[in-house]
């Protein structure tokens, strides 16, 4: 999966266009931000609710040296992306579940990891503007045959989530009586930091390394204000996940602006939205409680 070197449509379209799902690259564009969305819809989720968003912001900025390293010695990125991250991710797992001094541990690998990368750049100019796609992403540079790579990971790491969901969701809620009652703390979160990889390499194929936040974060940090429940706080994950990446390609399309740049706005526009929909719900509320 090597990634075209434009960000635009404009090189890629013809000067009429036509409905956008009369070419293949858009239909198989289309096709991988559902498969990656839903993937990092649901992960994403409990990435949010156990804090852990920093460990996941920095695992994509580990797979970029893996990335790099993997065009510098001929194989395809996307290997190197999910080989480094799944590195990465077990590593951090194995720093254990206390927060004292787990930042700075992060911080120090990621640091590492990225000067490993300008390393590699450095060494392999040639495909710079490689690079660029890898930190900003080019989801109409995913060819048709990468979809069955994309779709086998996303349902492997769905397949290991649902195996360790309850657990995980135990050790996230209640961590000393989940580690009271015997769960084991360590190889859960080693598993779970595993499946953030996958998810995280995934993600870097839409919207790039730099910008793996804005489907990682945004709709499961929003999905977590509209709704405390488990089920409904997944699904619209998933769903704000989905419209995000699909109305960025639209977007992009009828405008030849960046798709990354629309996937990350309307990722923006939709957390603030929950953010203000969270305060005029509170205020209700305290309103309500004055006249009673």
């Amino acid at each position: 999966m090597t990634p075209i070197v434009t960000t635009t449509m404009t090189t890629a379209m013809p000067a009429e266009r036509g409905s956008m799902f009369a070419y293949d690259f858009m239909r198989t564009a289309f096709a991988a931000a559902a498969i990656v969305a839903v993937l990092s819809g649901i992960v994403g989720y409990f990435l949010v609710l156990r804090g852990q968003t920093f460990a996941g912001h920095a695992l994509a900025h580990v797979g970029f040296t893996g990335a790099t390293g993997a065009v510098l010695i001929g194989v395809p990125p996307l290997w190197g992306l999910v080989g480094v991250t799944l590195l990465g991710g077990f590593g951090m797992g194995m720093l254990g579940e206390k927060l004292s001094g787990r930042d700075v541990a992060i911080g120090m690998m990621l640091s590492l990891a990225l000067g490993f990368g300008l390393l590699f750049l450095h060494f392999y100019t040639a495909y710079a503007s490689q690079a660029t796609a890898l930190l900003f992403g080019n989801v109409l540079g995913v060819s048709p045959s990468a979809l069955t790579t994309l779709a086998g990971l996303a349902l492997v790491s769905l397949g290991a989530l649902a195996f360790v969901s309850r657990p995980l969701l135990f050790l996230s809620l209640q961590p000393e009586l989940a580690e009271a009652k015997g769960v084991p703390a360590r190889l859960i979160a080693t598993a779970f930091l595993m499946i953030v990889a996958i998810a995280v390499a995934e993600c870097a194929q839409i919207v790039g390394v730099l910008l793996v936040f804005t489907l990682m974060v945004g709709p499961a940090a929003a999905a977590q204000r509209f709704s405390a429940k488990l089920g409904r706080g997944v699904a619209l994950s998933v769903i704000f996940a989905l419209a995000e990446a699909w109305g960025g390609l639209a977007m992009a399309y009828y405008t030849d602006w960046p798709t990354s740049f629309w996937i990350t706005a309307l990722s923006a526009l939709v957390y603030f939205a929950s953010l203000a929909a969270d305060s005029l719900s509170r205020r209700r509320a305290v309103l309500a409680q004055a006249a009673t």
